[in-house]
């Protein structure tokens, strides 16, 4: 299948990255979310990306306005009938993920794939909701999306040879490098990374140094270019904390308990960056 229209469920961080991305790629883009304000905060957000890029050179201005005109926006989902891949980027949630699949299949050609972006949550399982799992595919982009250069491609038990043949090439289409992945709780880099920010979790809420010294150490020490907790409040502090449950329920392993500073932290609505507060303070 060639891939000419991509349809995505989810307006916030994570959906209008996807859909930037994809419009710079030259596809046209149906992003669906439930409000119009959602919908407009989207586009909002990727078109001042845009412009960042275009003011440092890194794109010309006729081709982000291009991509902006390729870009469609609803709150109906039978738009999605046009799409020949349908992206949910909704939030870490299953049951929440489980009830947009459903509307998008009932929405989307049958001839279409329906991929998920979540971060951590079984394929499988996910795509036992389906009435035809085989067109269904985990596609985990990273945060921020027009940035980085990797997408998991994740199959599902039932996840067919031709649905991830086409999703490889798609990702390939939108200057994205694929790793492939066997379905597991939090795939590959989630299964490192997160435990590492939530270790870091554990050695602020231990009072062994300051949030200031653990990033400090790891950049310096271990030559990462941003430090554990300061890469949580890019990713979210919620979202590392659904990673982290996923992780705790589906291995049944207690090295992966959450930091108990990491759920309280959440519960205040501390989530990072997009709060304006997460470990450190942002104005």
């Amino acid at each position: 299948m060639s891939i000419q229209t991509v349809g995505i469920v989810g307006a916030g961080t994570m959906g209008n990255g996807i859909a930037q991305v994809a419009a710079v790629a030259g596809l046209k883009v149906v992003m669906i979310d439930v409000t119009d304000a959602a919908l407009e905060k989207g586009i909002a957000t990727l078109t001042n990306s845009l412009a960042r890029l275009v003011s440092k050179d890194k794109l010309d201005a006729a081709l982000r306005d291009a991509a902006i005109a390729r870009i469609e926006t609803s709150t109906d989902y039978a738009r999605l009938a046009e799409a020949d891949i349908v992206i949910e980027a909704a939030t870490e949630n299953t049951e929440l993920k489980q009830r947009i699949l459903k509307q998008i299949e009932a929405a989307a050609r049958p001839d279409a794939i329906i991929a998920t972006n979540t971060s951590s949550i079984s394929i499988t399982a996910l795509g036992a909701t389906l009435a035809e799992p085989g067109r269904f595919i985990g596609m985990h982009f990273f945060n921020p999306v027009p940035l980085l250069p990797l997408v998991e491609v994740i199959r599902g038990v039932r996840t067919s040879d031709e649905t991830a043949a086409t999703v490889r090439a798609l990702t390939e289409t939108l200057d994205k490098s694929p790793i492939g992945v066997r379905n597991s709780p939090g795939f590959v880099v989630n299964r490192i990374l997160v435990p590492m920010i939530n270790e870091a979790f554990f050695v602020l809420y231990e009072g062994i140094a300051t949030a200031e010294e653990i990033d400090a150490g790891m950049k310096l020490g271990a030559n990462h270019p941003i430090g554990p907790l300061a890469l949580a409040d890019l990713i979210g502090l919620d979202v590392c904390l659904s990673v982290m449950d996923v992780l705790y329920r589906d291995f049944a392993d207690s090295k992966y308990r959450a930091c108990p500073m990491l759920r309280e932290y959440v519960a205040a609505g501390r989530l990072g960056r997009k709060t304006r507060q997460g470990v450190y303070r942002y104005e």
